[in-house]
């Protein structure tokens, strides 16, 4: 049975709104009419209320992939009309991918453009209910999440700019219909609901038919224990959060204080420092973080990639960045009496030759024309006259150079010996002797 005090009426829904979010109380409301039963409840119901008149607003995402989509638009059109709520359309023409879902597709462009939508300080309503919030368990269950994704849809969770909010999770599905019927509004009927080759329309259609018969509670039972996780959830996160205020390094983890928690809870630290930039790793990856790129070489700069993410380890520190694609190799003369100026390609920046009396090259020993080029691995340098020659790799880890730098490092060469690594170094051999008296120095001037 749904919470005491909370019913498919008016009073009821409005009451259960204030308990989750106060704020409603003032703020401009805009519900997600998708047109079905469900949307179409929760804005009856609430434009029935004289407190909310002149706040109230819906708004109807038309996502281009059925024939009828238009159609569903001009009855949403009416029902507003008829309700006396003001109506704003966003119109898609979606494409799903080869291979990719059409729900998760759709469901993402979705909600993207409700983001858009949405005006300053106003809330997002959104009409899942009961029944909803059992299958959203079941899936996540059948599919290996975690405490989060079983914990299934939260109340109240910040959206775009404000906060969604999801009033009618405990009424179910039965009561919504049945008032929606009672007042003879029209709703649309989307024959894609109907489709059991969609994960969520076959629990809805084939399995819950089954549960529900034997357990005709579970709804309630299973949302209780979805309750639960988000409390055992919340927990972790404040765990989380304090393992992280004590590995930060600025921006960056410190990787020894994140190799000093037990691994489960270098886990637990790391999917909640990661999932603050709005992503999560699957398992795999996790795990390939928290322990593979943790344990690698010191001398090493492993990176996890993930969707648009990427977790990279330098210096003893974990950053997370936007994944950056792989610097483009390139190689070009320099004629150097041509121009002491070079532009470099892909992006690496801009090459200058300039007298100077501290500069390291002789300019007496220089070649007409030099070739710069990007780095291959493998290259060496003699970077002073008295010291042995050394691996680029590791004087770049000796010298901490970052690793957005790296990816540009121009390299010089006079034929096949190496010149200079950009204003880094020189090698030996091109190095000015005592008595030289024209002395030049790079400047590589670094891309932004």
């Amino acid at each position: 049975m749904p919470r005491r005090g909370l019913t498919a009426e008016p009073a009821g829904v409005y009451s259960q709104l204030l308990r989750l979010c106060p704020q409603a109380q003032h703020a401009p409301l805009c519900v997600a009419l998708s047109g079905g039963e469900d949307s179409t409840a929760l804005l009856g119901l609430l434009a029935q209320l004289p407190q909310v008149q002149g706040r109230l607003r819906a708004v109807h995402v038309d996502h281009g992939l059925h024939p009828d989509s238009a159609h569903w638009s001009r009855l949403c059109r009416d029902t507003c009309r008829t309700l006396h709520v003001p109506l704003a359309i966003r119109r898609l023409r979606l494409t799903c991918p080869p291979g990719a879902s059409v729900e998760a597709v759709a469901r993402e462009a979705r909600y993207a453009a409700l983001g858009t939508a949405l005006r300053a300080g106003e809330l997002l309503l959104s009409a899942h209910h009961l029944e909803d919030q059992l299958e959203t368990v079941l899936l996540q269950l059948l599919r290996g999440a975690g405490l989060r994704g079983l914990a299934a849809m939260p109340a109240t969770t910040p959206f775009a700019d404000g906060v969604l909010v999801r009033p009618l999770l405990e009424l179910p599905r039965a009561a919504l219909r049945g008032w929606v019927r009672s007042r003879g509004l029209a709703c649309v009927a989307d024959p894609a609901n109907a489709d059991v080759r969609f994960d969520r329309n076959f629990l809805r259609h084939r399995v819950l038919p089954v549960v529900l018969g034997r357990w005709p509670a579970a709804a309630q039972t299973v949302t209780r224990s979805a309750r639960h996780l988000a409390e055992a959830q919340e927990l972790l996160d404040e765990l989380a959060a304090a393992d992280v205020a004590r590995a930060a390094d600025g921006r960056a983890l410190s990787a020894a204080a994140l190799r000093a928690l037990p691994l489960p809870r270098r886990r637990n630290a790391l999917r909640y420092w990661i999932g603050r930039s709005g992503a999560v790793p699957d398992a795999r990856r996790l795990a390939e973080i928290a322990e593979t790129l943790l344990a690698a070489r010191p001398d090493s700069n492993p990176v996890v990639r993930f969707g648009q993410l990427e977790v990279e380890r330098h210096a003893g520190r974990l950053s997370l960045g936007v994944r950056r694609p792989a610097a483009p190799a390139y190689e070009l003369t320099w004629h150097l009496r041509r121009s002491p100026r070079l532009t470099l390609p892909s992006g690496a920046g801009r090459l200058e030759l300039r007298p100077s009396s501290q500069g390291l090259i002789d300019a007496n020993a220089l070649p007409a024309q030099v070739t710069v080029r990007s780095r291959r691995g493998g290259e060496r340098l003699r970077p002073r006259i008295d010291g042995p020659s050394r691996t680029l790799k590791s004087l770049l880890q000796t010298e901490r150079i970052a690793l957005g730098e790296r990816r540009h490092l121009p390299l010089l060469y006079a034929g096949e010996q190496m010149l200079a690594v950009a204003d880094l170094w020189v090698d030996a051999r091109w190095q000015p002797g005592a008595g030289s008296d024209r002395r030049l120095t790079v400047v590589w001037h670094r891309p932004a």
